[in-house]
């Protein structure tokens, strides 16, 4: 997950298969989460960091993400949901819908909204797979992992034949992977036992080139308050929603 603002820069001068430890434990995102407000950043080992939008995320969605949800079909896999603003708001439309995410503190918040929710990775085996007719990767978590092309990978593994991927991208043309670490202060390093994760930051071109090479093919882009956003679908069936697979996918859970 990101922030939309511009990355702060203070003076101060990968595997895919378990990125969980670093969002699992008491550490700041899980205790910005149970306060439900920041100041929370990723730290890159340089010192360079990105804000993270705890408030948002913490509150139920806004008019943008209802617009990402407007377009969702079928039943809905959230990885990395956090604290479930997005699963709670298809609940309450009567929508099947599945939070992922490898925060406790994130998962119990999910539910508290009224969202299902599990404690595990994308990269763990999941409910549904290969069922779901739409996944999103929302707040930045086309970062996940820090290879982009192995998540990619992973989300048309878990689709439906014709499922659609509905990804938030940064606002701007990036294509970039680090090791960063979670704070909650912006003039102090992370804490000595936090170790740093891989992550990773694409704009909309660098996902487009990303999930040509595992299938998936453009089906739309646009930005709606200061966020971008693109849509993919795999290549096999039609774009419609199968109220069978969606039913199947619903007794899973």
């Amino acid at each position: 997950m990101y922030g939309r603002g511009a990355p702060v820069r203070t003076p101060m001068g990968p595997s895919v298969s378990t990125p969980t430890a670093p969002w699992a434990g008491a550490d700041p995102y899980s205790a910005a989460l149970r306060a439900g407000r920041g100041p929370l950043f990723l730290r890159r080992t340089d010192g360079w960091l990105l804000p993270l939008e705890v408030e948002r995320w913490c509150a139920r969605a806004d008019a943008v993400d209802r617009q990402v949800l407007d377009r969702c079909e079928g039943a809905v896999l959230d990885v990395g949901c956090g604290p479930g603003r997005l699963v709670a708001e298809l609940a309450a439309r009567g929508r099947a819908a599945l939070g992922v995410d490898v925060s406790d503190a994130a998962v119990t918040h999910s539910r508290s909204l009224g969202g299902q929710a599990l404690c595990r990775s994308v990269f763990d085996p999941l409910p549904g797979e290969g069922r779901w007719n739409t996944v999103l990767l929302m707040d930045g978590n086309i970062g996940i992992g820090g290879e982009p092309h192995a998540l990619l990978a992973r989300v048309s593994q878990l689709l439906a034949p014709g499922g659609l991927l509905m990804a938030e991208t940064a606002p701007v043309d990036v294509d970039e992977r680090a090791s960063v670490q979670v704070t909650d202060s912006p003039g102090q390093p992370g804490r000595p036992g936090d170790r740093p994760f891989p992550w990773a930051r694409l704009g909309t071109p660098a996902l487009l080139r990303y999930a040509a090479g595992v299938g998936l093919r453009p089906d739309g882009q646009w930005s709606v308050g200061g966020r971008c956003f693109a849509a993919l679908r795999t290549r096999t069936a039609s774009s419609s929603a199968d109220p069978a697979k969606s039913a199947a996918v619903t007794r899973s859970q």
